[in-house]
């Protein structure tokens, strides 16, 4: 199976539809193998531009969504990243590639077999800035904070206040808000620890926050 050839088609896909355009964030997606994070029976569609399932009912997002809300974060090199919701790992180790080895980054999952899964996937990369904590990601995680910034991969009606709170003053947080079936991708700037600056991305699905 050839996967650079289909990598290498979907990245020029994202960057064609200017989803993808930070060359930072177009290396990761060069560097980091999407079908490392692929359950084996779903390999044959590892760069096709849709989600699949991983397990417990979760799914590997749409490269397109992990690009828009990759782009929207701004990762830089040498901040520290929370990611609510490690799934299969692989946006997390995006991320883990984007703030480079002076960087961090803490996802939190409230499945333990999407733990183990996470954790298995992003030791393939030799990436050694990425932990993988088994947790309720809507208390964030405390140990580490604060954050520069915030990913949240599953839906949630608000940003949790915790989460919230362990983001520095001037960092972000993206996320998809509000029903299952009626989300908006949100970019939230913190500016103090009172105000947030909201900007919507638009319409988008994803699992629920549990």
């Amino acid at each position: 199976m050839n996967f650079r050839q289909r990598k290498e088609s979907l990245i020029n896909h994202l960057i064609a539809g200017g989803v993808l355009k930070t060359p930072r964030i177009i290396e990761a997606f060069k560097k980091i193998p999407r079908h490392l994070f692929v359950r084996k029976n779903y390999l044959g569609h590892a760069y096709d531009d849709i989600p699949l399932p991983t397990h417990q009912g979760q799914t590997i997002s749409q490269p397109y969504t992990i690009a828009v809300m990759t782009e929207a974060l701004e990762p830089r090199i040498g901040e520290k990243i929370l990611e609510v919701g490690a799934g299969s790992g692989y946006q997390a180790a995006l991320l883990g590639y984007c703030v480079g080895s002076k960087g961090r980054v803490i996802t939190i999952e409230l499945k333990s077999k999407l733990v183990e899964f996470s954790r298995k996937n992003i030791k393939k990369t030799k990436l050694k800035n990425v932990r993988v904590i088994l947790g309720d990601g809507k208390e964030g995680y405390v140990k580490e904070s604060p954050y520069d910034k915030c990913m949240i991969t599953a839906a949630c009606r608000e940003i949790p206040k915790s989460v919230i709170e362990q983001v520095k003053i001037g960092g972000r947080i993206v996320a998809p808000i509000n029903d299952f079936f009626n989300q908006k991708m949100m970019v939230i700037d913190k500016l103090s620890k009172k105000k947030l600056k909201k900007e919507d991305l638009g319409s988008f699905i994803f699992v629920p926050l549990r």
